[in-house]
């Protein structure tokens, strides 16, 4: 059973409450209920259900990071001393440096999007926004267990937005220009461990744009630490997507990359096993390999299968293929979902799943949504897809762009469709890079039935342009031979060189008068509406006001490349050899506010609003997409103060034979369904009920409703889940409304409103209009045409998430869910705050302890030698003395009220001077830790570390700086 549908928990349900209202009023509407909250906003029973560890070497990095908004730029080096410094490994300067001060830096949890925070600038880019992006650097101080020595350590960044460097203890480790490809790096040669921490420091420049839409800014997806065994399983290293033999049999050919960083030669056993969805071992296969120090090595294996139960839209079977290898130093796993099923694009016929027809009834998504930004918590991003599920959408074209891990994860378990899509058309080796990763890291997934290279490309007509595409397809097809290309082509089409010759189905972003032209010039090439519709609509707006920039609801406004919903289905469904098509767009996005600027700041193209609101575009495709449950809907509301007697347009939309329309229990009229264009209506206004009675065989199969509102009396609350898990991730978007006094929702109130929350944390808010300029951020929020969103995400551990909302004239409401215990996900510890003293200078031996003011000539970077807190030095024969140099790092409020310097363990006895003054003094040569206090204002620490015979001496630990107390 697809995710979402079913309940994993049992607790006592959400208590939703609207002042002292009827306890009628107080239940969440069925969708056919008058002014309930549009369709499929009333709770759900069960809880979100944690996505698989399909890699459990890794744990979250979310927490303990620090967040500076704009750039640092240090000063040039001047100096001989500063000049020879920058040039060499680990001495990054600025806010890369290890000793950087970042006490005043905010701590911030990941996925973080900083843009989203901001507010409106009429000067900033239109198409991302009006959201200035700017720079931003983030660190995070990482210890590492001794234990861990001899590991592969690994980094995994899901995305930067968007141009990113990043150091690992004062060495540049990556430079990525792209916010869409995952980030990998081997941390295994920057490590340190123990008391000597680690420093991670990440700029990022989010000026760069990859794309004309909202892009966000910063690390936006999960982050992880991977600890594995020194010969291990590689990132994305496991390539095991089934096949259907020429003889019917079903196989899955398995390779399995591995890695080795043992300073020997090593034989790896790898085991394969085959597990059903309940988990049981259906097969079994081993292989091995030999590795060379520092190598890489493939294994390739076979599993037969015998009858799998296949993977569908309608039932997302999923087993899984879990690797384990037995090499010296450890073991290391991989639990990858796979599903069997077969796909075909066939150029008469369309697509094909299973061997079944299938028409693709698909939707274009951005990744952004109302209060959050492109940092999407996992749980909403189940959500929203849940809410394309309600739609009846089948497919998904990512757009244009990789998504999330988690997405794709949730599409195999939900059943979609998915088109996947590389961001930068150019097949240089970094961007083929890229491209390698999008085909790697997805390849397993059986939700992916298409790559696509690109999407309207103005070279798409040129001989260069079918170059590029020729090598990135031979790309795509050499390491996954299942899936064809595509290319999203807006024209170009007939030219004597376009990519539609090099790809393996065609992709048509809107053209739709070109469908059968070019099907009858290239009658063996399939193809499929890769992109339509770009039709615009205002949540609970029903007259376009081009003044207000407001665009109706009614399905009458469209871009002059596109069409409306119900023209652009027409020609898609009309045609079997187009395969299906994807809408512009199944959500809107912030940024790109065609057709209109300032002061709008997001897209009016969604099936849905920014917060998932239902428009009347839901209606429209539930009545063309969904085919097993009877629908009706009925467009606009019906609460007109002020037009009793005006006629009123109505639109109608089912999917069932006849449709009735009812007013105060008198039947306006009957028609025959027209389940792609709709059913149009017009009745005077009257208040009173609205009804859409929907008709197959004579007998009522579905019915929609609208009562007129009443003056609004109090506000309500209503959860997406009545549950929520108490892990400190779990998100549950609750709806704010107005309703009258008989509990009606109440769809022309816009009056402000204001929440507190308690036993969990507000993260965003929205209202899904795309002309506001509140902040998404604060405790606060308009209603919009009678709705509103918070997003709450939950605390750890069992209780109570206790909601209260209130606005200026209305019955506040209080709403409660229940937190329902959970083991939140390990995460890596966050390490106190303080600065380390790393570098230093350490001065030959002396046979008596020398000058404390004693150093180095400038330009001398070899007499004295740069050594690291943790590097003792001798043991010498005789009794010696050793001068230990460093400036102080700077901390602010070390500076202004002094600190100490802490030593975890000095061995020898020591005395230790600041700014030429003896602070502490050790009298004891066994190892020990010594704690010395710092004056305010303190510029230089200088140790004189003195050693017995035939020992080692000196800072063998961490040396660290903190405010006193």
């Amino acid at each position: 059973m697809p995710l979402g549908r079913r309940a994993l928990l049992t607790g006592t349900a959400g208590t939703l409450a609207a002042a002292t209202l009827p306890m009628r009023a107080l239940a969440a509407p069925r969708a056919t209920e008058p002014n309930g909250l549009l369709h499929g906003l009333a709770p759900r029973d069960g809880l979100f259900e944690r996505l698989p560890v399909e890699d459990p070497s890794r744990t979250l990095l979310a927490r303990g990071w620090l967040f500076h908004e704009g750039d640092i730029t240090p000063p040039a080096p001047v100096t001989h001393d500063d000049t020879y410094s920058n040039a060499k490994a680990g001495n990054a300067r600025g806010a890369a440096a290890m000793d950087h001060d970042d006490s005043d830096w905010a701590e911030v949890t990941l996925p973080h999007d900083w843009a989203s925070a901001q507010g409106f600038v009429e000067t900033a880019n239109v198409a991302q926004g009006y959201r200035p992006r700017g720079i931003g650097w983030y660190r995070r101080t990482l210890r590492l267990d001794p234990a861990d020595r001899g590991k592969r350590l690994e980094l995994h960044f899901g995305a930067i937005a968007t141009a990113a460097t990043i150091w690992i203890n004062g060495s540049i480790v990556a430079r990525n220009f792209s916010g869409y490809n995952a980030i990998d790096i081997d941390l295994t040669p920057f490590a340190r461990f123990g008391d000597e921490l680690n420093v991670i420091s990440i700029r990022v420049d989010a000026n760069a744009m990859e794309g004309w839409w909202y892009e966000g800014a910063g690390l936006y997806r999960h982050v992880w630490l991977s600890k594995r065994s020194p010969v291990s399983i590689a990132t994305d290293g496991v390539h095991c997507d089934p096949r259907l033999g020429g003889d019917g049999r079903w196989s899955v050919p398995v390779t399995v990359t591995l890695d080795s960083i043992a300073r020997e030669a090593a034989t790896a056993n790898v085991l394969v096993d085959l597990l059903d969805p309940a988990g049981k071992v259906l097969g079994s296969a081993r292989g091995q390999a030999e590795l060379q120090p520092l190598a890489r090595a493939e294994v390739a294996i076979t599993l037969p299968v015998d009858n799998p139960v296949r993977w569908s839209i309608e039932t997302p079977t999923l087993y899984t293929v879990r690797v384990t290898t037995d090499a010296p130093g450890g073991a290391d796993e991989r639990r990858i979902p796979i599903g069997f099923r077969t796909i075909r694009f066939d150029a008469e016929q369309g697509f094909f799943l299973n061997d079944r027809h299938v028409k693709l009834k698909g939707v274009c998504l951005h990744q952004d949504h109302a209060g959050v930004g492109v940092a999407v918590p996992d749980a909403l991003l189940e959500w929203r897809l849940q809410r394309m599920k309600d739609t009846g959408v089948n497919a998904i074209r990512c757009s244009h762009n990789a998504q999330a891990e988690a997405f794709y994860q949730l599409c195999d378990r939900m059943g979609f469709v998915l088109m996947d899509e590389n961001r930068i058309f150019n097949p240089a080796p970094e961007n083929m890079a890229q491209l390698e990763w999008l085909v790697r890291a997805h390849r397993n997934h059986p939700s992916i039935i298409l790559w696509s290279v690109f999407n309207e490309e103005p070279m798409q007509g040129t001989e260069a342009g079918v170059e590029m595409v020729r090598r990135m397809a031979a790309h795509v097809h050499a390491l996954d031979d299942s899936r064809p290309v595509t290319a999203a082509m807006n024209g170009s089409f007939y030219d004597p060189q376009n990519v539609s010759s090099v790809v393996d189905v065609m992709g048509f972003n809107y053209y739709q008068g070109d469908y059968d032209k070019f099907h009858a010039l290239n009658p063996a090439k399939p193809s499929t509406s890769s992109e339509d519709t770009s039709a615009f609509m205002t949540r609970g707006a029903y007259a376009t006001d081009q003044e207000r920039h407001v665009m109706s609801s009614m399905d009458d406004e469209a871009a002059p490349w596109g069409a409306t919903h119900r023209k652009a289905w027409a020609e898609i469904a009309k045609r079997r050899f187009v395969a299906g098509g994807f809408v512009w767009t199944g959500f809107d996005y912030h940024g790109e506010p065609t057709p209109f600027t300032w002061p709008t700041i997001a897209s009016f193209f969604g099936i849905l609003d920014l917060c998932g609101f239902p428009k009347t575009a839901y209606d429209i495709h539930r009545a063309h997409w969904i085919d097993d449950t009877a629908v009706v809907g009925i467009a606009p509301h019906w609460t007109w103060p002020g037009k009793e007697g005006q006629p009123i347009a109505l639109l109608v939309t089912s999917n069932a034979e006849r449709v009735r329309v009812v007013l105060n229990g008198r039947v306006i009229g009957e028609q025959a369904v027209d389940r792609i264009m709709g059913n149009s209506f017009t009745v005077p206004y009257a208040p009173g009920r609205l009804e859409a009675i929907a008709l197959k065989g004579g007998r009522e199969v579905a019915r929609a409703a609208h009562e007129t509102a009443g003056l609004a009396v109090a506000l309500r609350l209503t959860p997406a889940r009545r549950q929520i898990l108490g892990d400190g991730e779990d998100v549950v978007p609750v709806t704010i409304d107005a309703i009258d006094a008989k509990g009606r929702h109440v769809p022309i109130e816009n009056r402000a409103t204001r929440f507190t929350i308690d036993g969990a944390t507000l993260i965003g808010v929205g209202n899904g209009d795309p002309n506001s300029h509140e902040s998404e951020k604060a405790p606060q929020r308009s209603l919009f045409n009678g709705l509103a969103q918070m997003l709450v995400q939950a605390g750890e551990g069992r209780g109570k998430v206790t909601i209260v909302a209130s606005a200026d004239g209305l019955r506040p409401a209080r709403l409660v869910i229940d937190r329902v215990a959970a083991t939140p996900r390990a995460q890596v510890a966050v390490t106190p705050p303080g600065a380390f003293i790393l570098n230093w200078r350490r001065s030959p031996s002396f046979a008596t302890a020398p000058d404390p003011a004693l150093m180095p000539p400038t330009n001398d970077n070899n007499s004295w030698d740069f050594t690291r807190s943790g590097n003792t030095t001798g043991p010498e024969a005789g009794a010696s003395f050793r001068l230990y140099r460093a400036t102080l790092p700077v901390r602010r409020r070390v500076v202004e009220e002094g600190g100490n310097v802490t030593f975890a363990r000095i061995d020898g006895r020591a005395r230790v001077f600041v700014d030429g003054k003896v602070v502490a003094t050790k009298t004891d040569f066994a190892a020990a830790p010594l704690v010395a206090s710092i004056p305010p204002g303190a510029k230089t620490i200088a140790v004189i570390v003195e050693a017995q015979p035939n020992t080692r001496s000196g800072f063998n630990g961490t040396v660290r700086v903190a405010p006193k107390g």
